[in-house]
């Protein structure tokens, strides 16, 4: 059975579904979904590509990062980092195995826990931190999912489970999680459902519920005729999850977004869209399972609800100002490191310049850090925070 006909057929039992449940299944479908099947999503080969595919400097700056966030906790015996959604875990190695290099302490003190459900993904992360696993450095905090035919939206609340007692400090991570959350998609005609005639999908339109509503009115804008905007009360719930999580400790997610006051001055309204090889549509009915489904992150609601559950929500910067001030310190000496030829130096500022510059990831990708527990002066004091104002 194909996707296309997984879907046909809950419509058939159940009726129209929402768009949400529509994404879900496409995206989440534990046998036929995007991320679940085995196949290469990330990279060249790929649909896209994540920071981590373009050069490990993402995550030895990042393992920098993690490392002064330790000593601002007073360098604890123990702190766990918790990753969601780490596809193959190359950022996880990538963190670890700098780590493991340049700041011994942290290392001794560091556990690396990794939550990801899709079967596939979980084997190419115990390929690729075999050591780690080995060593019990690292570990999964899902058990592998055996079921069939069901669909369930990353992340769960048993995502958030820990490998260390609640107590100890707790650094959460996501990059690129919450684009791929599933989302409502509401116009002046309604909310939309998806429905099915003669193995067609059709677009119909409900009324949407009072909670949508708030959602635009308190972390978005109202759509004009003929528009459509993503209403992200899912990515909202989870952030709850997370907070609930974190005791003392903190939560740093990247990914590409926006704001409520840039959504008022006409940008960043519906971001919904499909990538396959590379390639971005705005269709996310033609190959169900076989194209990442989209939408850009409402940056206004994750703070608000972290606020809300606790944390103090730090300004966003950009992925540009966050690396530049990790990395100006020592003149990106991490991305460099074992350059031996200037053709390999050239090559590897290449990457460094994807990352970094408005024309790569560096202005489109932003970073948002909350804390609890913590003094929200110290935090701001991180590198990663400072850059261009004098902090650094």
């Amino acid at each position: 059975m194909t996707l296309r006909q997984v879907i046909e057929q809950e419509i058939a039992d159940k009726g129209p579904i929402p768009f949400s449940r529509y994404m879900e299944l496409c995206l989440y479908h534990l046998e036929l979904g995007y991320y679940s099947r085995n196949t290469e999503q990330f990279g060249k080969a790929g649909d896209f590509f994540t920071s981590s595919d373009v050069h490990a400097v993402f995550g030895r700056l990042l393992a920098r990062q993690f490392e002064e966030i330790w000593r601002l906790l007073d360098s604890p015996a123990q702190i766990e980092i918790l990753e969601l959604g780490p596809g193959r875990g190359l950022f996880a190695r990538d963190v670890l195995d700098w780590s493991e290099k340049k700041f011994s302490e942290f290392f001794k003190a560091l556990h690396y826990s990794l939550a990801e459900q899709s079967s596939a993904l979980q084997e190419r992360i115990k390929q690729n931190l075999k050591g780690h696993f080995e060593s019990g450095r690292a570990s999964l905090t899902l058990e592998e999912n055996k079921g069939k035919g069901t669909a369930s939206a990353v992340p769960q609340s048993s995502q958030m489970k820990r490998a260390l007692a609640p107590g100890i400090p707790l650094l959460v991570f996501a990059n690129e999680l919450f684009d791929a959350i599933p989302v409502e998609v509401l116009s002046t005609q309604g909310k939309l459902c998806v429905s099915c005639q003669r193995t067609r999908f059709e677009e119909i339109w409900v009324p949407p519920s009072i909670e949508e509503l708030k959602f635009l009115e308190n972390y978005s804008v109202p759509p004009q005729p003929h528009e459509r905007l993503e209403v992200s009360t899912t990515a909202a719930s989870v952030i709850s999850q997370i907070t609930n999580t974190i005791q003392h400790g903190i939560f740093l997610t990247i990914d590409y977004g926006y704001t409520q006051p840039e959504q008022q001055a006409g940008r960043h309204r519906g971001t919904l869209k499909t990538i396959r090889q590379h390639s971005v549509s705005a269709s996310p009915y033609e190959a169900p399972g076989e194209q990442d489904i989209t939408s850009d992150v409402n940056f206004t609601a994750l703070a608000a609800v972290a606020e809300q559950n606790g944390m103090a929500a730090l300004p966003l910067r950009t992925q540009s100002q966050f690396l530049m001030g990790i990395g100006e310190k020592n003149q990106f000496a991490d991305a460099f490191e074992g350059c031996r030829l200037p053709q390999e130096r050239a090559k590897v500022a290449l990457q460094l310049k994807h990352l970094v510059t408005p024309a790569g990831m560096g202005e489109s990708f932003h970073v948002m850090i909350s804390s609890k527990g913590i003094d929200p002066a110290a935090v701001a004091k991180l590198s990663g925070l400072s850059f261009g104002n004098g902090n650094s």
